[in-house]
């Protein structure tokens, strides 16, 4: 299996560790490795074909974090046009290498995973099941409480119960909270989590049925006998910004989906990042030197400052983030509205 690893993005959510320059991919977040090396150490329980696809202003960074890779792993975009177009790129330099046949994963650089060979356990079934069906297979994650941030898949029409493999039968965008408590209730839902697996034929015959103009974007690219010459950039930046699901994923006439084998999380704001750091018996995390706390409890706290004493007294549920980009003080239940100041202060810059 071939796998793709979409290292792309800007993670808002997580401003001022998280910055356009460097987004929260590259950064230590969940313990001594970076999130993308992270990614890269499950990439490499699925097989030895790994790519990375990451836009040009982040590929320096990209590559040193990752001197394990040769030069022609790393497909680097001239400008972020949407997941969908970062896709049909990346089949188009897989399609000029590799057998159409073979089973491609596709896994983001941003996800946290404790348990490799259960995700590298999904991932294989996931292959077999689209290899088998010639169909787009995703992986959905069985949702543990009634999320509101993550689109849902309903599944229906069971392959391999044994194996958790299922018709897709709809997805649902974001709902309201009263909504995902009954796809939860129900147990017919999972969370969508953006991993998918195909072989470069089982994705193009998909297009040409379900999104005829990616698959014309597709033939575009394919049409240039270099990647990376002026002429394959300049086409590549006269496309539109599309999301895969919506250009692809919610057309398609026929998707199967495996349930998850493994835990997840979208590290999306400071409340997730402190569900999976350590924390000591009052809940708190500290990271970073001269921090001083007094009578804390469920707190995180991150100082990137040295010099710079952070004193915090008789607080709960909080999150504080010193950097030399800006400081964060947030209650940690709403602190995935950072990226509303991270935008306004990107729009302003």
């Amino acid at each position: 299996m071939i796998t793709v690893i979409i290292a792309g993005g800007s993670g808002t959510r997580l401003w001022p560790l998280s910055t356009p320059k460097y987004p929260k991919h590259l950064l230590k977040l969940t313990g001594e490795r970076t999130m993308l090396q992270t990614a890269y150490d499950r990439a490499v329980k699925l097989g030895d074909r790994i790519y990375v696809v990451t836009e040009a202003s982040h590929s320096d960074i990209v590559r040193e974090q990752l001197p394990e890779l040769p030069d022609e792993a790393f497909l680097i975009e001239p400008g972020r046009r949407g997941t969908a177009h970062c896709i049909i790129f990346a089949l188009d330099a897989i399609s000029r290498v590799h057998d159409h046949d073979e089973p491609v994963a596709f896994i983001h650089s941003d996800h946290h995973v404790r348990d490799i060979g259960g995700f590298a356990r999904s991932f294989s079934l996931a292959a077999k099941v689209s290899q088998t069906n010639n169909q787009i297979t995703l992986i959905g994650i069985e949702p543990t409480f009634p999320s509101t941030g993550f689109g849902y898949i309903e599944r229906d029409g069971v392959k391999q119960i044994d194996g958790g493999v299922f018709d897709v039968e709809s997805f649902k965008e974001k709902p309201d909270y009263e909504t995902a408590k009954k796809y939860v209730e129900s147990g017919n839902y999972l969370w969508n989590c953006g991993y998918f697996v195909g072989s470069v034929s089982t994705f193009l015959s998909e297009m040409r049925l379900s999104a005829p103009d990616l698959y014309n974007n597709f033939e575009i690219l394919a049409s240039i006998p270099n990647i990376h010459n002026p002429e394959y950039n300049e086409k590549y930046l006269e496309f539109d910004n599309q999301v895969i699901d919506i250009a692809l994923i919610e057309k398609a006439k026929s998707l199967a989906v495996v349930a998850a084998n493994f835990d997840w999380m979208d590290v999306g704001s400071f409340k997730d990042l402190h569900d999976v750091v350590p924390r000591d018996e009052s809940g708190n995390y500290y990271s970073g030197d001269n921090i001083h706390a007094i009578d804390v409890t469920n707190v995180y706290i991150r100082n990137e400052e040295s010099d710079k004493p952070i004193a915090v007294i008789g607080l709960d549920n909080i999150v504080v983030v010193n950097t030399p980009d800006g400081i964060l003080v947030s209650r940690k239940d709403v602190s995935h509205r950072t990226g509303e100041v991270a935008k306004k202060l990107q729009s302003n810059s």
